[in-house]
């Protein structure tokens, strides 16, 4: 009985969600998601990225400005572009944003955040977008432990 009180959205006790952060070249907002993701929601969900085409690397500013933000390091931490089929199935999958187009990854998305591309823009566009993925990963981090919680009830 306690088994199936322990099962729910949310799998078994301890086991967490995939989170899938997705946009076509997994170059920039989607680095920074998985970052962000990996830190500031570690012990809630796994962070991955993806895109459906891949780039030599990591968007230069988004690796420096993440890095004076939060003292991550994307590249050391061995952060690199990757293609779906890369990374595992995921529970959630985000898009980005589809102002570069919409990447198809076989499935819905679960969510999409709409987030400008800051690719070329200022150190000003970028500090916002990078912000803005905070708040929205911050608040995932909130929304899957509060259905955690109430999976145990």
């Amino acid at each position: 009985m306690d088994d199936i009180k322990q099962q729910g959205t949310m799998g078994v006790i301890g086991e967490k969600k995939k989170v899938a952060f997705i946009c076509v070249h997994n170059s920039c907002r989607s680095q920074i998601a998985e970052a962000l993701g990996r830190h500031l929601a570690f012990g809630v969900f796994d962070s991955y990225s993806a895109g459906t085409e891949t780039k030599p690397a990591i968007n230069d500013d988004a690796v420096r400005l993440v890095k004076e933000m939060y003292g991550i390091d994307m590249e050391a931490e061995g952060q690199r572009s990757k293609l779906i089929d890369e990374i595992p199935d995921p529970d959630i999958a985000i898009s980005m944003g589809c102002n570069v187009g919409c990447p198809f990854i076989g499935r819905a998305f679960d969510d999409n955040w709409e987030l400008e591309d800051p690719t070329g823009k200022d150190d000003e566009e970028f500090i916002k977008v990078i912000k803005e993925i905070e708040s929205k990963i911050l608040q995932l981090k909130e929304e899957l432990r509060i259905d955690k919680s109430a999976n145990l009830v």
